[in-house]
């Protein structure tokens, strides 16, 4: 049995995959479009100059510093061949003995163009940090804006009551009454409003039913306006129109709305599901191939518990990692391979200091316990020890404080790049 591997995406399954097979036999080769592995829970915090970038990021060669039997590549894959054994990027064609699509997911704006021209996505830390230079731009912009320009310069809208947008929406709210009036001491802050709007009933809709009223409840505490069984049907850079048939200006929408799988070309057609997601068997084996798996966001498994596939969380996408690569591990050594179980320890999200909502298995709590049961998990998968310790400095400046030193736009100088 050959030994070259082959992971595409260094996320969360990614990276684990890697890490657990590193000096075990396998020659692994590591394409993704960064050479960072990016923490994608807190990327909220970037884009709300909470956190750095390199903060949440790490180098992938830092990671496996020294070790021969990994080759990172920085690449965006054009398509894979499952017949040939081959995946084919700009720059080169990688053969493999075995394929792993860990390419996670991306924004989705369901069609609607004037929403992907408009709008902010937050799938990365570099639209993170675009959105951070928009925000604290439109501060600056409002302090010399006519009466009529002033008003969609401070309205921000928040599309999507998931974890992303409550988060988001939380962290805006919290700037706007501890930190903004003290940088714009000349600037009248009660005319910034920051709207959450949300097609289901309820913030958090996928949480426990206190998980949902509490969000809510912690949101309009912090004085954010939530519009749920609300759905957006036009965004044209200036105004947002409603299906109900009102309107919001704003000069800044966010969109954290949904998502749809990165399927690279070249997956087999059936084995492709609602969502854009990968059809895999028990042992995240792609549907119709021998040799080719799907990890994480991307890969759609059906069993007893998850009949409609597992949740898209970094929990799930690291577990998976963990039995892949013991199940690799266990082929190689004439073994026989166990299916993916898996058994949620609960999800949470945090609004705003001391407000967070947290559903184990068996019961749920919010408040100030769950805001530090929050803080806690999140720092733990943080990947580096620097990093956990940057991070925590900051957390502690901002929990006696109120406060961050980050406000910086920062943009690119414009130099084109040589290759």
């Amino acid at each position: 049995m050959g030994n070259k591997l082959v992971i595409l995406g260094a996320g969360f399954a990614g990276l684990q995959l890697a890490k657990h097979l590193t000096g075990k036999g396998f020659d692994i080769t590591l394409i993704d479009q960064y050479n960072f592995h990016q923490f994608q829970p807190l990327f909220y915090q970037v884009a709300t100059a909470r956190l750095e970038p390199s903060a949440i990021s790490f180098p992938l060669r830092k990671v496996f510093q020294g070790r021969k039997d990994v080759h990172v590549r920085v690449a965006t894959v054009d398509r894979i061949d499952t017949a040939g054994n081959k995946v084919e990027t700009a720059e080169g064609v990688y053969d493999y003995d075995k394929l792993v699509i860990a390419t996670g997911c991306t924004t989705t704006y369901f069609g609607n163009r004037n929403f992907e021209e408009h709008c902010y996505p937050m799938k990365s830390t570099n639209e993170a940090l675009a959105l951070r230079n928009r925000i604290l731009q439109n501060f600056e912009d409002a302090l010399v804006a006519s009466e009529n320009e002033r008003e969609e310069i401070l309205n921000i809208v928040v599309a999507g009551g998931g974890p992303t947008g409550v988060e988001l929406a939380g962290a805006l709210a919290e700037m706007k009454k501890y930190v903004l009036p003290r940088d714009y001491p000349d600037m009248d802050f009660s005319r910034l409003n920051i709207f959450l709007v949300e097609g289901a009933p309820n913030t958090l809709q996928n949480m426990s039913e206190p998980a949902r009223a509490k969000s809510r409840q912690y949101l309009e505490e912090l004085g954010v306006l939530v519009k749920t069984n609300t759905l957006a049907a036009d965004y044209d850079g200036h105004t947002l129109s409603l299906k109900d048939g009102s309107t919001i200006k704003t000069r800044t929408m966010i969109w954290a709305a949904g998502i749809t799988g990165n399927v690279p070309d070249g997956v087999p057609e059936p084995a492709i599901m609602r969502g854009q997601r990968i059809a895999v068997d028990e042992m995240n084996k792609v549907t119709g191939t021998n040799n080719v798996y799907a990890l994480g966001d991307i890969a759609y498994m059906e069993t007893e518990d998850f009949p409609k596939g597992h949740p898209q969380l970094a929990n799930v996408a690291i577990n998976q990692a963990k039995n892949l690569a013991r199940n690799l591990l266990n082929e190689r050594r004439g073994r026989s391979m166990k299916g993916f179980r898996y058994q949620s320890p609960g999800t949470m999200a945090t609004v705003g200091k001391f407000k967070a909502v947290v559903d184990l298995p068996k019961f749920s709590f919010q408040g100030r316990l769950a805001w530090f049961t929050w803080m806690f998990l999140h720092l733990m998968l943080i990947l580096s020890v620097r990093n956990k310790f940057f991070i925590f400095i900051n957390w502690a400046i901002s929990y006696f404080t109120n406060d961050t030193t980050l406000r910086l736009i920062l943009r690119p100088a414009g130099r084109p790049q040589s290759r």
